[in-house]
């Protein structure tokens, strides 16, 4: 069941990020699951040593959803630096 909570989460994390980078034109759900899983393992390798803060998407919380948003934003802003040489 963890994993059903970890797509979703993941979706909306990547699906808010890419709404607010400005790419949302250019991907899929495929992707804004992607993104938003893979935010959550920056977002949280960012926040729990700066921050003390951890959170899981594979159980639904504010939190988790939160940092698998900031880490989704991150990643996204290093594809625009890279593909448009630009941040957003």
């Amino acid at each position: 069941m963890g994993w059903i909570i970890a797509l979703i989460v993941g979706g909306v994390a990547g699906w808010l990020a890419s709404m607010l980078m400005n790419r949302d034109a250019s991907m899929g759900i495929f992707w804004n699951i992607v993104v938003g899983c893979i935010g959550s393992l920056i977002g949280n390798a960012l926040a729990g040593p700066l921050f003390g803060v951890q959170g899981s998407v594979q159980e639904f919380s504010l939190t988790g959803l939160i940092i698998a948003f900031i880490g989704a934003v991150v990643l996204l802003a290093i594809v625009n630096l890279v593909q448009r040489g630009r941040v957003r």
